[in-house]
Order: C-alpha cells, then structure tokens, then sequence
C-alpha cells in the first residue's frame, strides 16, 4: 500500500489533489480512499489531505501517520509545520519551489524532488493553482498512478476546457522536477 499526505493552504486544492488521484487509481482498478483533515481551518490555514492506495481492499480507515510520500503545496509550510513528521525511511518529498532539493534542508533518510509548479501553473493557466501540477510530479516520481489516468480524471473533474488546462499543468510539471541525488 502506498500512503500519501498532502500538506497546502486552505483553498489550494490539497483536498482536490488527494480526490482526483484516489479516482485516477481507480480508473487503473486499484483500491483507494481519499479524506481531509479538517479543523477549524480557513482559506490559508495550513490543511492535510490523505491518500491510500492499494491493489486489494483496503481495511484502515484512520488518519496516515507513517506516510511513503509527502507533498507539499505551499513551501512556505517548511518549518511552522513538520512535513516530515511520521515519513518512511527511505520515502519522498516532493515540494513545490523554485529552489534545488539540497536547498531545503529538510533532513535525512529520505528523497527530495523539488518542481516550481507555480511557475508552471502561472505559465500554462495564468493562476498559481497548483494541486494538479503537483500530480503531475507525483506520477512521474511514484509511478502510483499514470498520467494517462490523471488526464482522464482531472478532464471528467473539471469539464472540457478547465480540464485541458490543468491537464496541460500537471504533464508540465513532469518535465520540470528535480531530484537531489
């Protein structure tokens, strides 16, 4: 089983992110869930989303504490929050910044991708909206899911022309993460 958290900004689409990418797995036959942690959050607040996937049923049903990957929205949450917190020996960061995996300091025992996905986002759509961009990244790095499947579910999710655009965003930002090694 492959567990993902998802650590953004209230309104950044974490909560999306963590939907669309149960549904492509879905769509690929696997077995999925896909829930927010929620408080008393608000646009901008710091908000985690979580992901399983498995290719049999899946039987937890609590939050993820020990997670394989780790994706961050918003890396303005390095350092108020600890992204690391639980990760897997051994699991990956993927972050969204302009800035070199080496860069960020974050620890040892796992790897660091790094993919300035507002620039892309802001290239391609205009808008620093950047869930389906992350996708994109966590495809291309986890081979969870194929990108092909993304395009199918973020095109059902957000209708014809929105879809295309963030379909567009997110195989963007498969061309564009670095990783530390």
């Amino acid at each position: 089983m492959l567990e993902i958290r998802f650590h953004g900004r209230g309104g950044q689409g974490a909560v999306t992110a963590g939907e669309l990418l149960a549904k492509a797995a879905g769509r690929e036959g696997k077995w999925s869930q896909s829930f927010p942690k929620f408080g008393v959050e608000r646009r901008g607040a710091p908000v985690q989303s979580y992901c399983r996937i498995d290719g049999e049923r899946i039987k937890i049903h609590q939050e993820l504490y020990e997670p394989d990957v780790v994706v961050v929205l918003d890396s303005s949450l390095i350092g108020p929050v600890d992204i690391t917190s639980g990760l897997k020996e051994g699991g990956k960061v993927i972050v969204n910044t302009g800035k070199k995996p080496e860069e960020l300091e974050l620890g040892s025992g796992f790897e660091v991708y790094t993919v300035d996905a507002t620039s892309v986002a802001m290239e391609i759509m205009g808008k620093p909206i950047v869930n389906t961009a992350m996708l994109g990244s966590l495809s291309k790095i986890t081979g969870v899911v194929k990108g092909e499947s993304l395009v199918e579910e973020v095109m059902h999710h957000f209708g014809e022309k929105l879809g295309k655009t963030n379909a567009d965003v997110m195989m963007g930002c498969c061309e564009k993460t670095l990783n530390g090694d």
